[in-house]
C-alpha cells in the first residue's frame, strides 16, 4: 500500500510541473509583464487619439473640397472668369493633397502602432519561453516539483526517477524560519 500512494500518475506529474513553473516565477517577471501591459495600454489609447484626430482633420478636409467642388461647379455654371476658376482648381487640387498627405500619415502611425504592439508581444512570448525554461532547469537540478494549492503552506515532491519514488513534503512558514525550511527541502534533496 505504501508503494501505491507514492507512485504518482503522470497527469499529476505533469501538472506538478505545471504549478512549478508558476511558483519559480520571478516577482521581476511579472512586474515587466505589468509594465508592458501599462505600455501597450498607453501607447493604444494614445494610437487611438490621434487616428480621430487625423480622421477629424480628413472629414474637416473632405467638407472643404465638397465645398471647393460646389464652388468650382457653380463657377462653371455661371461661366466665371478663367483665372477664377483656375484659382478654385488649385485650391481643390491642394486640399486633395493635403487629405492625400493626411491619409499617407494615418496609415503610417497605424503601422508603426502596429509594429510596437507586435514587438511588445513577442518580447512577452520570449520572457515567458525564458522562465518555463529556467523553471525546468530548477526541476531537473533539484528534483523538486511544488504543490502550490495552498499559499499557506510550503509543500510538493521530490522525484527519484532512478527508483521511480515520489516523496511528499510539507512545511508550514509560521512555525519554521525560511532558512531552516530551504535548509530541511536540500537535506531532504540530498538523501532522495
Amino acid at each position: 500500500m505504501g508503494e501505491v500512494s507514492t507512485t504518482m500518475k503522470m497527469e499529476d506529474l505533469m501538472n506538478y510541473s505545471n504549478n512549478l513553473i508558476e511558483v519559480l516565477k520571478e516577482e521581476k517577471d511579472i512586474a515587466n509583464l505589468r509594465h508592458f501591459l501599462r505600455q501597450a495600454s498607453a501607447l493604444q489609447s494614445q494610437c487611438d487619439k490621434d487616428f480621430n484626430d487625423v480622421q477629424k482633420s480628413i472629414e474637416d478636409y473632405e467638407q472643404k473640397i465638397h465645398t471647393c467642388k460646389q464652388k468650382a461647379a457653380a463657377a462653371e455654371s455661371e461661366s466665371a472668369a478663367d483665372a477664377k476658376l483656375d484659382s478654385l482648381q488649385k485650391e481643390l487640387e491642394e486640399e486633395q493633397n493635403l487629405e492625400r498627405q493626411l491619409r499617407e500619415e494615418l496609415r503610417y502611425h497605424k503601422r508603426e502602432t502596429v509594429e510596437e504592439q507586435r514587438q511588445t508581444i513577442k518580447k512577452l512570448d520570449q520572457d515567458q519561453v525564458r522562465a518555463q525554461m529556467k523553471l525546468s532547469m530548477y526541476a531537473s537540478v533539484t528534483n523538486t516539483i511544488p504543490y502550490l494549492g495552498n499559499p499557506s503552506r510550503i509543500s510538493g515532491h521530490i522525484v527519484e526517477r532512478d527508483r521511480k519514488v515520489v516523496e511528499k513534503f510539507e512545511f508550514d512558514p509560521s512555525t519554521a524560519t525560511t532558512f531552516d525550511t530551504c535548509n530541511s527541502i536540500w537535506k531532504m534533496i540530498d538523501l532522495a
